[in-house]
């Protein structure tokens, strides 16, 4: 198995669509090849910011193929294949491999309430089913009702060793603590809440999965850069202008990053229903917290 370095900040795609409502993939290229322009060290399609909850099946294995052939090599593509059932996240995880994906998240099922044995057992069915490819184990559960513990990460870990890494989505910094000192080094960790990116990191986590990546990428980029320089002054201003992005996008208003990023130059379309898109007077009103904040929404890539 080929372990991809997984570190920094993966964007977790959002997913462009047309005038028609459907996949826009050549708006889906376009945004990647502002993302890796930029300098971001991951992309991440089919996630909760990507909208994957919203997608057919063939929908989300079109998504995946396109990320991965306009990637082309240049950063990692971890794919989300997670489901509500063992089985389509199965197929999905076969299919993003053999699509060229260098790894797959697997969201916690949900609706139904799982216990830690079914929970544990359904990550082991599922790397069973693909033990070539490293998979991210994707915690969040303020959206699938499945809690995934810092124990019950460890013991999927100890059965399934192509298990590489964890992304953890509660917001919850003592959690995130907890499962790097549980997972004994075996995995990296990734946090999930943009509030929290250079704490994160000062724990000891390996990077971010970060939806405000998506519009301003270079702010991330800019602090990982510091980080990894050891220059923490420069690290600090940019998780507080991070804060003035997530704040003002109204901590992952998917309708405002689609808006905001049409403003810099980037069109990927609307949100998909039941999801709402925002007013003329709730985009203006990020566009001046933004100002406010010295934030400013220019052209991607001109800085």
């Amino acid at each position: 198995m080929k372990t991809p370095d997984l570190r920094g900040a993966i964007v977790p795609l959002l997913t462009a669509f047309g005038l028609d409502g459907e996949l826009d993939e050549a708006a889906i290229r376009r945004h990647v090849d502002v993302l890796v322009g930029a300098g971001v060290h991951g992309v991440y399609p089919g996630g909760t910011t990507g909208e994957g909850p919203l997608l057919s099946h063939d929908e989300r294995e079109r998504l995946a193929a396109t990320v991965v052939e306009a990637v082309a090599g240049r950063l990692p593509v971890v794919v989300q294949t997670g489901a509500a059932s063992t089985a389509e996240a199965i197929v999905l995880s076969r299919h993003a491999a053999a699509a060229g994906a260098d790894a797959v998240a697997i969201v916690t099922p949900w609706y139904y309430r799982l216990s830690e044995v079914a929970i544990v057992e359904h990550y082991v069915r599922v790397a069973e089913a693909v033990p070539d490819t490293p998979i991210v184990l994707y915690n969040i559960p303020q959206n699938t009702g499945n809690p995934m513990s810092p124990a019950t990460m460890a013991a999927i870990a100890r059965r399934a060793p192509n298990v590489v890494a964890v992304k953890d989505s509660t917001g919850d910094l003592a959690q995130l603590s907890d499962i790097i000192a549980a997972t004994e080094g075996r995995l990296r960790v990734f946090e999930g809440n943009d509030a929290m990116v250079l704490p994160a990191l000062e724990l000891g986590a390996a990077g971010s999965v970060s939806g405000n990546a998506n519009v301003f990428p270079e702010v991330f980029v800019e602090l990982y850069d510091a980080y990894w320089a050891a220059d923490h002054e420069a690290a600090r201003r940019a998780q507080a202008r991070i804060q003035v992005i997530r704040r003002a996008l109204r901590n992952g208003d998917l309708g405002l990053f689609k808006a905001i990023l049409a403003r810099r130059g980037v069109a990927v379309g609307g949100v998909r229903g039941p999801l709402a898109e925002p007013t003329p007077s709730e985009v203006e009103a990020c566009l001046r917290a933004l100002a406010d904040g010295g934030i400013e929404v220019t052209t991607a890539g001109s800085g």
